[in-house]
């Protein structure tokens, strides 16, 4: 760790000697959001410098000479036209040209007003929702440029406390209860090592460098986006830069990365991303039993066809290859060891999207293709010498592919929008499994779903003519041929609305409530009995009911903090019937969920209240807090009694503090604190049956005794330290980031493990028992990472 430090310490003095610049220009181009036509004359500012401004030529293009470098907002204002803010942007020697799009408001015809609004939130979700830019990407600590882990600040968001996980869970529900959009098309999961069935992993796939926006919904979710029940993450990419071509190499946390944008054309821009892991070299210098190694790739091609016409292609892919580190010693990697498979995972999203503006109008048609392939494989003691050994070989696939047309219409005060989508998805599973049901057997298992589905859309928004109240509704329908049921898509129907009205000047509250549907995951529909027959098609359509209610209190749009209660009530959830608890509950591991026996009739609610506290001093300051108080529970049926679920943490506190030093010095902290979630005790009799414990590796839980213990609150403690430098055509950025530094410990329920020796050789096979013994399972430590940034 020492020596990291010494070497960061090196390169910053030896960078000191360099001539850096100063200041660059921000340039730019505003124009119609229909029309495509230049928006002359406008007053464009930089947030919070009020004397960096420049208006825009008959063209539409400006000039902002002499701005210092950092991370900024620009704020555009024309007579006839609503006021714009834009996305947060990283200005350099290489900031790209910045388009800002302008929407006509009739009602303005009065003098050129300026607002500069710092604090951005879409009038199409005013409750739930937050905007989080570059500037919580590049600078939270412990993110490691990972927007999963970035979003774990905001309210609503509780983590898991072994490090290496992020999955996303949010308001009392489980990891697969969220979707995840990239420029519109929608992809299955954002994550290395993927949960198959949930969402959740150690690593994004997504390369930071490569985000624009991310608007992260907590509830109120948009009628055009399907498939979330507690969060919907709607992830915004760059374009390109038109003026010329830029490329950033990247030694991060886990990976060295390089990308590129620039323009192909005139009318063409590229954008582009490849990462390599050494993440395999980080845990086994943490001597976890694991090794991951990953690379992935991204890429957007963005095209005018003509002054009103567009198009846009775009790809993800990610290749993983979890290896087992069998040289690592201990108790608790003997344990880690006798149950986790070797993993290989393949993911890739491919979509483009077609974009035509008439009149008011904006038609888009989107054709998506998404396919997952994950292959787990296990032997006994994790030796391959003998197929007797074999405990997992599975082989599965998810493939689908969707086409989508929508219609959004802007019409001064009202935003109208409707709009379809239809997919075909493919699933299956060929797979051999030693399993323990009253004895040990070899179960070989194959399944093919196909699965053909739709949906359709409408929302209208309206705007106040002096802008203190807004309103949404919105309504949805899905349905897919798996079943009667499923098809008959009015069983299906989603209604929402949202309002926010602004009572005073600084003060404002805002409401929500909605019906939403998610399909049950591939694994769950796909799955067939001994005879080839699907046995969970009375599954349905999930379904949450959620509602919340918020007050916002804003000073000068650097200070706003903000009270939300909310209330979700589910309804149609899978209920596990081989371990009689809600399928929810599980997905924050490695592996497959959904692939058993369910019944849906699962019910639960979460409801809790969040505060909230962000303070933003431009160029100084930026400082995001959040508590969360909550309760989630889940009961098998209605005449069961509810029981807490295994997200019930109970409190989530966060708060993290970045300050900007004078020379491009920036330091911050940021504090986690979580609530212990519940636990299942062991089912010690059935754990030490030497069939029972050589089918899996692993305990087995006693579901009778399901989450009747807690576990104790974990707290955790990030620092992070950045220097840049700038200069006239490139720039270098250091940074030193340490997760855990006050090294808190997570202690969990010690591990019941076999010692390997049966107590009873003399007994029948199926009575003889492993000699057991507890193994104590304390994990937490401190994580140190340097980052280099070179762009140029």
């Amino acid at each position: 760790m020492r020596r990291l430090i010494y070497i960061v310490f090196l390169l910053c003095l030896g960078t000191l000697s360099l001539q850096a610049a100063e200041n660059y220009p921000v340039k730019g181009k505003l124009i119609d959001r229909i029309s495509r036509t230049p928006v002359a004359y406008a007053t464009v500012y930089i947030v919070g410098y009020p004397n960096k401004y420049a208006a825009s030529d008959s063209a539409g293009f400006f000039c902002i000479n002499q701005v210092p470098p950092g991370i900024y907002k620009l704020s555009a204002s024309c007579m006839g036209y609503k006021d714009a803010t834009t996305p947060e942007y990283i200005v350099s020697a290489k900031t790209p040209l910045i388009n800002i799009e302008m929407e006509q408001d009739d009602a303005l015809l009065n003098a050129v007003t300026v607002r500069s609004s710092t604090l951005e939130r879409a009038k199409e979700s005013p409750v739930s929702l937050q905007v989080i830019g570059v500037q919580d990407i590049e600078k939270i600590p412990g993110g490691n440029r990972d927007i999963s882990r970035v979003i774990r600040s905001y309210p609503g968001v509780s983590f898991s406390p072994i490090g290496y996980r992020n999955d996303l869970i949010v308001r009392g529900g489980s990891p697969a209860e969220n979707s995840f959009y990239l420029d519109g098309i929608e992809i299955p999961n954002i994550n290395h090592f993927a949960t198959q069935g949930a969402s959740g992993g150690p690593v994004s796939i997504l390369n930071a460098d490569l985000i624009e926006q991310v608007q992260f919904y907590t509830g109120a979710f948009p009628a055009d986006r399907a498939g979330a029940l507690s969060s919907m993450m709607d992830i915004r990419l760059r374009d390109g830069n038109p003026d010329g071509n830029s490329f950033k190499a990247t030694l991060g946390a886990s990976e060295v990365s390089f990308s590129g944008n620039g323009r192909l054309s005139k009318s063409t821009t590229y954008l582009f991303s490849v990462r390599q892991s050494y993440l395999q070299v980080l845990f086994k210098m943490l001597g976890l039993p694991f090794l991951p190694n990953y690379i992935d790739g991204q890429f957007k091609i963005k095209s005018r066809l003509g002054p009103k016409d567009e198009i846009v292609f775009l790809g993800l892919a990610g290749i993983d290859n979890m290896k087992l580190n069998t040289d690592e010693t201990g108790e608790e990697v003997e344990y880690l060891l006798s149950y986790l498979p070797r993993i290989k995972q393949q993911t890739f999203t491919l979509g483009s999207s077609y974009r035509h503006y008439y009149g008011q109008h904006l038609f888009s048609l989107s054709v998506s293709y998404n396919y997952l392939h994950n292959d787990n494989l296990k032997y006994k003691d994790n030796d391959d010498s003998s197929e007797d050994n074999l405990m997992l070989s599975l082989k599965s696939t998810e493939q689908k592919v969707t086409v989508r047309a929508e219609n959004k219409s802007y019409l001064n005060r009202w935003t109208i929008q409707e709009g379809a989508e239809v997919y075909y998805a493919g699933y299956s599973n060929h797979s051999v499994q030693r399993v323990y049901s009253e004895g040990d057997l070899l179960s070989e298992y194959a399944t093919d779903l196909p699965l053909v589905g739709w949906g359709a859309f409408a929302s209208a928004r309206y705007t106040s003519y002096n802008k203190r109240f807004t309103a949404t509704a919105g309504l949805r329908f899905d349905g897919c041929n798996y079943s009667p049921a499923m098809n008959e898509f009015w069983r299906n129907f989603s209604p929402r609305i949202s309002l926010s009205y602004s009572f005073l000047p600084r003060w404002s509250v805002s409401g929500s409530v909605g019906l939403y549907h998610q399909l049950p995951p591939y694994t769950a529909l796909g799955f067939k009995d001994n005879n080839g027959m699907y046995v969970n098609t009375a599954l349905r359509y999930m379904q949450v009911l959620e509602g919340s209610l918020g007050i916002k209190w804003n000073k000068e749009e650097r200070w706003v903090v903000s009270l939300e209660g909310f209330y979700k009530e589910y309804n149609r959830m899978p209920l596990s019937l081989r371990d009689n608890i809600p399928l929810a509950c599980k997905g924050d591991d490695y592996g497959v969920v959904g692939n058993e026996l369910l019944a849906p009739t699962a019910i639960g609610h979460a409801y809790g209240m969040e505060a909230a506290l962000r303070w933003q001093i431009p160029g100084k300051l930026h400082t995001v807090a959040s508590f969360t108080l909550f309760r989630s529970e889940y009961r098998n049926d209605k005449t069961s009694p509810y029981i807490p679920s295994a997200w019930d943490n109970r409190f989530i506190l966060n708060a993290s503090s970045t300050y900007m030093f004078g020379r491009h010095w920036s330091l911050g902290a940021k504090l986690s604190c979580v609530g212990g979630v519940p636990y299942t005790p062991y089912d010690v009799e059935k754990s030490s049956l030497v069939e029972a414990w050589d089918a899996q590796g692993r305990p087995y839980y006693d579901y009778s005794l399901y989450n009747t213990g807690r576990l104790d609150t974990f707290a955790q403690l990030d620092v992070r330290v950045d220097k840049s430098f700038y200069f006239k055509n490139w720039m270098l950025g250091l940074y030193i980031d340490l997760q855990n530094v006050a090294a808190g410990k997570l202690k969990q329920p010690d591990v019941l493990m076999s010692t390997g020796e049966i107590e009873n050789p003399s007994a029948p096979p199926a009575e003889q028992r492993y000699k057991m013994k507890y193994i104590k399972q304390e994990s937490g430590t401190l994580i140190p990472t340097i980052g280099i940034t070179v762009e140029f």
